[in-house]
């Protein structure tokens, strides 16, 4: 049990949001709740999949990265596609998005994990995608997929 006020209550989260910012919830401090009801978690090491947008105006915008052997790394543009953009989009929890602009852009150093993807549009999850092994690619990081969702 924990002490002092109640913030949140009927937090609804599918999972894949990058905060609880982006849960469904009730408004701040409205409860019907007694810390007997206080939630708990335990936090497990990012799994290779992961994705996250970065270097944008906020969490739902930029740079897409995704997670491979404890680094972050870049995807490549080649053939990128909007069903591309919508599974990643939904996989972040966010119903829809939309390639973004250049002016999004701002150069990473990392490893390009990701090329040549192909989604139907009907995954859950961009690893379900056809695409390269990771690390194999033919880019630079001009071409690295940046979005909006």
């Amino acid at each position: 049990e924990g002490s002092g006020p109640v913030l949140l209550d009927e937090v609804r989260c599918t999972g894949n949001e990058l905060s609880i910012e982006q849960c469904p919830k009730s408004s701040w401090r409205e409860h019907n709740c007694g810390h007997k009801e206080d939630a708990g978690v335990s936090c497990t090491p990012l799994t290779d999949g992961a994705l996250r947008l970065t270097s944008g105006k906020g969490s739902h915008e930029g740079r897409l990265e995704v997670y491979y052997t404890g680094h972050w790394g870049t995807i490549c543009d080649d053939g990128w596609t909007e069903l591309n953009t919508q599974v990643v989009c939904r996989q972040l929890g966010f119903k829809y998005g939309k390639s973004a602009p250049e002016r999004y852009s701002e150069g990473s150093s990392g490893p390009i994990w990701l090329d040549d993807v192909s989604c139907s549009g009907k995954e859950t999850n961009l690893l379900q995608c056809s695409r390269r092994e990771w690390g194999k690619h033919d880019c630079d990081h001009q071409e690295d997929v940046r979005l909006i969702c």
